[in-house]
C-alpha cells in the first residue's frame, strides 16, 4: 500500500492537504470522495509527515505522553463517542473537546492518521510512549473482528479498574507515610534543639546521670555533631541500593525475596495476580490469542520474578501446555486463580473465570489495606508516643535524682 499527498477542499469549503494510504491513485481518490472531500490534486507521496516537527514540539513542551488518568479519561470519551459516530468524527471531538495541550496533540496526531486512511490500531503506533503495545494490540483485535465500540469498552472498564486500584494504594499509604514523617520529624527536633538546652543544666550537678539519660544525651550530640553523615549515609545507602537493583541477578534476588515476606508478599502477590487475570480475561473476551495476550502483559509487571513466571507460562503454553498447569508449575500465583483459570478452561469460559478471579483478588486486598491501615495508625502513634515518652523519662530521671539527694 503506497502513500499519497492530496490537496481537497471539505463540504465547508476549507482547504485541507494531507496524506492517505491507498493501492493507487485511483483508490485514493475513491477514499478522499467517500470522507466527502472535493479532490484538487492527488499525487505520490512519501509517507506520514516528517516526525521533526513533534521532536521540536517535545523539547519545547517537555515529553509528549498520556498518563494513566488521561488515557483512561480519552478511551472512555472514545468508546462512548463510537457508538454513535463514525472513528474520524469521534476522534475530532474529542481533539476539540480536550482540554490539556499535550492530550489534545497526542488525539490529534491520531486522528490525523486515520484521516490519512491508516488503522486506528496502526495510527496510535505513531504516539507509542501514550499508547502501549498492549493497548494498541486490543485495538487491533477489535478492529479485525468488527466490534471496535466493544473492545474500547472492556479496555476503558481494564484501565478505570486499574485506574481505581492504584489510587487506592496511594490512598493507603498516604496517610501512614506522612504520619511517620511527621514522628520522625518531631523526634528529631527534641533530640537536635531541645535534649542540648536541657542537658547545659546538668553540666554542673556533679552527680553520674542515669544510664537512660547519658543514652539519649549521646544520641543527641551525635545527631548535632554528626547531622550532615546521617543524611551522607542515607543518600550513599540509597545510592547504592538503586544500582544494586539495576543489576538483573540482583533484582530477581530482591523481588523474589518480597514475594515470601509473611504478608507484604502475599499481598503485592494477590494485587499483581489480580491485575494479570484481569487484564488476561479482557484480552481473551476480546479473542487475542492468549499466548500473544501472555507475551504482552508480562511486559507491564515490575516485579521480575512474576515476569519471570509469565514468561515461564507462555512458554509452556507455545508448547502445548495449558494456563492453569503452567501457573501451578510456577509456584508464584495464588491457587485460586489457578483453580479458577482451570475450571474455566474445561468449561470454556475461561474470561468469565478470570474475571471473578481479579474481583475476588481485588476485594481481599481491599478487606487486607483496610485492616492493615486501621492497626498501622495507632502503631504509628504508639511508637511515636514511646519514643517521645522515653526522651522525656530521661529528662525527669536526673531531675528526680537531685530531689532524692536535696531531701536527704
Amino acid at each position: 500500500m503506497a502513500d499519497f499527498d492530496y490537496l481537497a477542499i471539505d463540504t465547508k469549503g476549507r482547504e485541507t492537504r494531507g496524506h492517505v494510504a491507498a493501492p493507487s491513485i485511483d483508490d485514493a481518490r475513491a477514499l478522499l470522495d467517500r470522507r466527502r472531500l472535493y479532490v484538487v490534486k492527488v499525487e505520490p507521496g512519501s509517507g506520514p509527515a516528517p516526525r521533526g516537527k513533534a521532536l521540536l514540539s517535545d523539547l519545547r513542551f517537555g515529553r509528549r505522553k498520556m498518563n494513566s488518568k488521561q488515557l483512561s479519561l480519552f478511551t472512555r470519551q472514545l468508546a462512548t463517542l463510537n457508538r454513535v459516530s463514525p472513528l474520524e468524527e469521534s476522534l475530532r471531538t474529542i481533539t476539540r473537546q480536550t482540554e490539556q495541550e499535550n492530550v489534545r496533540a497526542i488525539v490529534a496526531s491520531v486522528h490525523a492518521g486515520v484521516v490519512e486512511g491508516r488503522r486506528l490500531a496502526e495510527a496510535m503506533g505513531r504516539e507509542p510512549k501514550s499508547f502501549p503495545p498492549l493497548y494498541r494490540a486490543m485495538v487491533s483485535a477489535g478492529e479485525r473482528s468488527g466490534s471496535l465500540p466493544v473492545i474500547l469498552e472492556r479496555l476503558s472498564v481494564l484501565l478505570e479498574r486499574q485506574a481505581e486500584i492504584n489510587a487506592k494504594i496511594v490512598t493507603t499509604l498516604a496517610y501512614p507515610t506522612v504520619l511517620a514523617v511527621v514522628a520522625m520529624g518531631v523526634v528529631t527536633a527534641l533530640m537536635m534543639f531541645v535534649v542540648p538546652q536541657i542537658v547545659e543544666q546538668f553540666d554542673t550537678v556533679g552527680q553520674q546521670l542515669p544510664l537512660l539519660t547519658r543514652i539519649v544525651i549521646g544520641l543527641s550530640a551525635f545527631l548535632v555533631g554528626y547531622w550532615w553523615a546521617v543524611l551522607l549515609g542515607i543518600g550513599l545507602l540509597g545510592f547504592v541500593a538503586w544500582r544494586a537493583l539495576k543489576d538483573p541477578g540482583i533484582r530477581l534476588g530482591f523481588d523474589s525475596w518480597i514475594l515470601k515476606l509473611p504478608l507484604l508478599g502475599r499481598l503485592l502477590r494477590d494485587l499483581h495476580a489480580a491485575r494479570i487475570a484481569r487484564t488476561l480475561a479482557t484480552m481473551v473476551a476480546s479473542r487475542l490469542p492468549l499466548l500473544e495476550g501472555l507475551t504482552l502483559t508480562a511486559g507491564t509487571i515490575h516485579n521480575r520474578r512474576l515476569r519471570l513466571a509469565s514468561d515461564e507460562i507462555a512458554e509452556s503454553i507455545r508448547g502445548g501446555g495449558s494456563l492453569s498447569a503452567a501457573m501451578r508449575r510456577t509456584g508464584v500465583f495464588p491457587p485460586l486463580l489457578t483453580y479458577l483459570a482451570a475450571s474455566g478452561e474445561s468449561a470454556g469460559h475461561l474470561d468469565e473465570m478470570l474475571e471473578r478471579a481479579a474481583e475476588y483478588l481485588e476485594r481481599e486486598f481491599d478487606r487486607f489495606t483496610a485492616t492493615a491501615l486501621s492497626l498501622l495508625e495507632p502503631a504509628i502513634i504508639v511508637l511515636m508516643g514511646g519514643i517521645v515518652a522515653t526522651i522525656v523519662l530521661s529528662i525527669l530521671l536526673p531531675i528526680l535524682q537531685l530531689t532524692t539527694l536535696a531531701g536527704q
